[in-house]
């Protein structure tokens, strides 16, 4: 039975080339950077965000620990959105393997806010952590974008007071395509970002992480001591070589196709929607009903070939969807009808 899967744009298959690619992969060992697919991914993430050097790694959550380790030191404090993936998601990796200090900033509705962010960085006293660097997210994960001028004014702030800026640019494709810009117009405005090739762009694994070359060089050691020297992982290489290329034209369909289903779960009676928030592939919406009976929707859906994520903690009745690459609108409408059905 196929499913028709909702989860996350995380759960995206390999597209038929990139299983072609990975099969026909030159491969050499990454560690010592003499694998020629590797070499080739990393060139070519580089130049397509504007930064001088890449690094292969195997996952977002590693890039951006990556990151912080590599531009700060222990005891240092860096400053994050309370609701962003490095606080919420990374398993406290910042706080137990960089050592240090995460200030959490409660932004209004978690867009960056640049005052807030200068009155968060500690001043010259004994008593206090060095503050040394910013971690912004873009797009984030509520769905909603940020924008070139926010980047740029946090960027030029942050620069004026001697911090770098880091970007959790997981779906920084999606954000650039939600502005109609190029890519390399928002990571200018970083130090460091980390970009997923696993999700909207549908490669089994991995994210690249880009910089100066000196903070590659340093980048590429830490990833060691995390355990991320891959090996012969140009097989994986070849398959985000082709997400670089040839998917990243494609995500204004997903963008098309969750503002469709937002608009369309909007007319629902018992439905509300944050049509505000749909700026990428994410779409929120809170169900009336009562906890049991939203509690029951994911397996209901289930048993109908559809696979949607639990009710989101602490939101009583609120779910998320995310459209991808494996989502027709025609799964949308076969999700619209069993929803019609159940409620």
């Amino acid at each position: 039975m196929r499913y028709i899967d909702f989860r996350s744009d995380t759960v995206t298959q390999p597209t038929p080339e990139m299983r072609e690619a990975m099969f026909h992969a030159a491969v050499g060992d990454d560690v010592a950077c003499d694998d020629p697919t590797v070499n080739q991914f990393e060139a070519l993430g580089a130049s397509i965000l504007g930064k001088e050097k890449a690094l292969f790694v195997a996952s977002g959550t590693m890039g951006n620990l990556t990151a912080i380790m590599s531009q700060t030191h222990r005891g240092d404090e860096i400053i994050v959105g309370t609701n962003s993936h490095i606080f919420q998601e990374e398993v406290a990796g910042a706080s137990v393997l960089a050592g240090v200090s995460v200030r959490t900033l409660s932004f209004p509705d978690d867009i960056p806010d640049v005052q807030m962010i200068k009155e968060a960085i500690r001043p010259d006293d004994i008593h206090a952590p060095a503050t040394s660097l910013v971690c912004l997210e873009n797009a984030l994960r509520c769905g909603r974008i940020v924008t070139k001028e926010t980047m740029r004014e946090i960027y030029e702030m942050a620069h004026a007071h001697g911090l770098k800026v880091h970007v959790d640019g997981a779906r920084i494709w999606n954000a650039a395509v939600a502005q109609n810009v190029d890519v390399k117009e928002l990571a200018q405005y970083c130090d460091s970002i980390t970009c997923c090739i696993s999700k909207g762009l549908a490669a089994p694994v991995g994210a690249i992480l880009c910089g100066e070359s000196d903070f590659i060089a340093r980048a590429r050691k830490y990833r060691k001591m995390l355990g991320g020297g891959m090996r012969e992982c140009g097989v994986l290489a070849a398959a985000g070589i082709c997400a670089l290329n040839h998917m990243r034209g494609r995500l204004h369909i997903d963008h098309e196709n969750a503002r469709y289903l937002a608009e369309q779960l909007s007319a629902f009676d018992c439905i509300d929607v944050e049509l505000e928030s749909v700026d990428i592939n994410i779409v929120f919406f809170q169900l009336h009903r009562s906890r049991e009976f939203c509690e029951a929707l994911p397996q209901k859906l289930y048993k109908r070939g559809i696979k949607i994520c639990n009710p989101i903690a602490g939101r009583e009745g609120c779910f998320r969807l995310l459209t991808n690459n494996d989502v027709s609108r025609k799964d949308i409408d076969y999700l619209l009808q069993q929803l019609r059905e159940i409620l």
